[in-house]
């Protein structure tokens, strides 16, 4: 058989979209406009345009912002799937990804959109459940050692604020002492001149922002948190 009668391998991106809602990690997922499994809810994904997109990432990014509303989040490569079972169309390559995003960035008024809990997911078509459950371990673990969970707070907060991310992200409670030594060797903060957090009944609270070069990136530790 000659190669040209082979079937031409389908290659897609997925994309698991990740937000805090509730103090827990939700997903974003879209209700898919055509077959396979029209009308099912799935994540945000699409075929790689070769004649646009410059590699997969650029392909993850359109996606993003075509199905569900968001530019350019903080994404990164998560796993590559492949194999002749895991789409109804033929064998098939998807290079998943991850992205990071605050609640009040996701369009979450959009018919087509919902934001579900993570750990409460409908029966997802493909293999789009699998993929979330990689996307929520890895999240968990570099959780522990890198900066990444500031990804899903707004521009300002406070320190009791991004623990309480970091803690709804892990799913367990923080030391306070160990957590600030670790925003110390994380080096990723910056106070904001002049800015408290005011109305509340204890002491005005200083409110911070990432600094510039870790807004798209991450700060990492050699230790994790409580080490």
């Amino acid at each position: 058989m000659v190669a040209d009668s082979y079937p031409p391998v389908i290659c897609t991106v997925d994309v698991v979209l990740l937000t805090l809602r509730d103090d827990a990690l939700h997903v974003v997922l879209h209700k898919r406009d055509r077959e396979p499994f029209r009308g099912a809810l799935a994540l945000p994904g699409g075929y790689v345009h070769q004649q646009e997109d410059q590699g997969a990432e650029d392909a993850a990014v359109r996606v993003l912002r075509d199905k569900a509303g968001i530019a350019s989040p903080y994404l990164e490569q998560l796993a590559t799937l492949s194999g002749p079972g895991r789409d109804p169309r033929g064998w098939s390559v998807s290079i998943a990804y991850y992205a990071l995003v605050p609640l009040q960035l996701v369009p979450v008024d959009a018919a087509h959109l919902r934001v579900l809990p993570a750990d409460r997911l409908p029966t997802l078509p493909f293999d789009h459940g699998r993929i979330v459950e990689l996307a929520v371990s890895r999240v968990r673990v570099k959780s522990h050692y890198s900066s990444l969970p500031v990804h899903l707070c707004g521009e300002r907060f406070t320190l009791p604020q991004l623990q309480a991310v970091y803690e709804a992200v892990l799913g367990e409670p923080v030391n306070k002492v160990s957590f600030r030594r670790k925003m110390d060797e994380l080096a990723m903060l910056e106070p904001i001149d002049g800015e408290l957090e005011l109305g509340r009944a204890n002491r005005p609270a200083q409110l911070y922002r990432v600094r510039r070069e870790f807004r798209r990136t991450l700060s990492l530790s050699e230790r994790g948190l409580g080490t």
